[in-house]
């Protein structure tokens, strides 16, 4: 199975840790494997906003007040997205926001885009709808009704949001500090603040994984960032690839640039 998956697919094994198919000991196994070291370099500039998966960006952009896009003609509900958390998004309303796309070939660990402590994950319940771009375009909300895990962070940008999001065929979302989050078809909505021994993580590190493919919505507060401007729906990301960078905040509490 792995040998076919791999041919199907075309995922590159010259990058793997393990690259032979035969030693996994599960398909499962074989589909959250780690990368060699060195094949994923971060930026080399001290305020640049690291990709944190290998994919393709679905949709990059300005959230407009509260409202994200999720496809041409589509938008949906940043409260929504955050499980109708309202304190939880207001900071990011009119911020920034990335839709990164996992194919079934690409590796599937998610790192730190930028330094950042973890300040709670939240489990929220819903669907599981598949997020390839053909389903993402019909299905009205689906980010907002898919099960997910939003993990939050005070990062050296600012509060920053992870939106990890289930799909079909996705068995479990895993995070570095609690392990297996989300059993299949999780009921209600579970919320676990940060305690003392949760991490404080350095850009590139490691901070969770999908068991099968999906998507990262990456969140960012109005005024602290910018995109890269050649970035665009439909391009290809690696994970360490700068796709960004922060400005630092100055003595007055406010940031002199943001994205125009």
């Amino acid at each position: 199975m792995i040998r076919l998956y791999v041919r199907l697919f075309r995922v590159n094994l010259g990058e793997a840790a393990n690259p032979d198919p035969q030693s996994y000991s599960s398909f499962n196994a074989f589909f959250t494997r780690s990368l060699r070291a060195g094949t994923r370099p971060m930026p080399t500039m001290a305020n640049a906003i690291a990709s944190p998966v290998d994919g393709r960006i679905s949709q990059i952009g300005v959230i407009e007040q509260d409202q994200l896009i999720q496809a041409k003609g589509q938008d949906y509900a940043l409260e929504a997205l955050l499980g109708g958390n309202q304190a939880l998004a207001a900071p990011f309303r009119n911020g920034l926001f990335a839709t990164l796309y996992l194919s079934p070939g690409d590796y599937h660990r998610i790192h730190m885009p930028c330094a950042g402590r973890l300040r709670q994950t939240i489990l929220v319940p819903g669907r599981l709808f598949s997020v390839n771009p053909t389903t993402v375009a019909a299905v009205p909300g689906l980010f907002a009704r898919n099960e997910r895990v939003i993990c939050v962070f005070d990062s050296q940008a600012g509060p920053m949001i992870l939106v990890l999001v289930g799909a079909i065929f996705v068995g479990s979302i895993e995070t570095i500090w609690s392990g297996r989050l989300t059993p299949p078809r999780a009921r209600t909505m579970r919320i676990e603040p940060a305690g003392d021994e949760d991490p404080s993580l350095d850009q590139g590190e490691e901070l969770g994984r999908f068991n099968m493919g999906s998507t990262v919505i990456l969140l960012l507060p109005a005024q602290r960032a910018r995109w890269e401007p050649a970035l665009q729906p439909g391009a290809t990301l690696r994970c360490g690839q700068t796709i960004g960078h922060w400005q630092p905040l100055f003595p007055d509490g406010q940031s002199r640039s943001g994205q125009d």
